[in-house]
């Protein structure tokens, strides 16, 4: 059998893995207990026989020293989502196949995105911070609702489209942004593809799905959030960078009628005495979209999934590439 470590942040393994770690065992040697980054960094010795490292948060970075101790390493599986601060050019280069369970990521801020849409609609964060501002009822404004109204997804990304097929059964218009998207791809998905401008000037919800890249930093500007519509709302599952935050609260300050729901920021947690604590027409959730507690199983499910194609010599569904690795989140 292979012979296998588990390293990664004490927590993780807990929360990823253990559910299963007895499938994983029967599949490979997991021939010492699970580590940590701060532990091999100590006394790497422990890597001489790894040939299979199962990781995730906080994991190792695989550079030339952490490779040197660890000659017989073939392959990473990567129990979160961005493998960015794991891989280095040496890594690469030694050609270690490496899978992440970004697919499995993507499934949790998906149905967040999905909820938050819905409330959005229907303006709950604005009745409900309002009532127990005031303390009152007060007066119904103008609700867009879940019928007939536009929810724009920028960037067509795995979570995107998912959230534009978690969207079907809605009486709602779709449009979209991504420029590199194929209009087959926006046949499938019914949904119409449209400028970065447009999503902004005709949608009652804008929903960011675009990764963090030197391309993608700051492509939403204060001028975008001036087109919005009277009552729309801005939603964030993506990252904080991809937005000019500066600009974004400029404009939510002089347009109260605006609402973003950001579950990033950047920077993140926001700076102490940042206005997004305090301006009434933003909400704050702490990075939870994506996998928390029991969801975080499912990132483990999938890498023993492909853990098991591996070792039949089967094609791996959710390898990254050196390629794929440059342009995700």
């Amino acid at each position: 059998m292979p012979k296998a470590l588990y390293i990664l942040g004490d927590t993780a393994y807990g929360v990823i893995y253990k559910a299963v770690a007895e499938q994983i065992a029967s599949l490979v040697d997991v021939y010492a207990p699970p580590q940590t980054s701060e532990v091999i960094d100590a006394d790497p010795a422990v890597l001489a026989d790894m040939e299979i490292m199962l990781s995730g948060w906080k994991g190792p970075r695989v550079d030339e020293r952490f490779l040197a101790a660890a000659p017989r390493l073939k392959a990473v599986f990567y129990g979160a989502g961005s493998i960015r601060a794991t891989v280095s050019d040496a890594f690469w280069d030694r050609g270690i196949t490496i899978c992440s369970a970004w697919g499995a990521n993507g499934i949790p801020v998906a149905e967040y995105t999905i909820a938050q849409i819905v409330l959005l609609l229907k303006k709950v964060w604005h009745y409900a911070l309002r009532i127990k501002r005031e303390k009152a009822w007060g007066r119904r404004i103008g609700v867009p609702g879940a019928y007939g109204s536009t929810v724009g997804i920028i960037s067509l990304s795995l979570v995107g489209r998912r959230v534009c097929e978690l969207l079907r059964p809605f009486d709602l218009k779709i449009v979209a942004y991504d420029p590199y998207a194929q209009p087959q791809t926006a046949k499938e998905l019914n949904v119409e593809l449209v400028s970065l401008a447009d999503i902004f000037r005709r949608s009652d919800v804008v929903s960011l799905h675009t990764p963090w890249l030197k391309e993608t930093e700051g492509l939403i500007t204060g001028e975008h959030f001036r087109m919005m519509k009277h009552d729309a709302a801005f939603l964030n599952t993506a990252r904080g960078a991809v937005v000019r935050q500066n600009e974004m609260i400029e404009v939510l300050r002089q347009r109260p009628d605006l609402w973003a729901v950001l579950d990033v920021t950047h920077p993140e947690p926001p700076e102490a005495g940042s206005p997004l604590y305090e301006l009434p027409n933003v909400v704050l959730t702490p990075h939870i979209a994506g996998p928390v507690s029991g969801e975080s199983r499912r990132q483990g499910e999938f890498m023993l999934s492909e853990l098991k194609r591996y070792l039949a010599g089967q094609p791996l569904q959710w390898q990254v590439t050196r390629e794929k690795a440059a342009i995700m989140a």
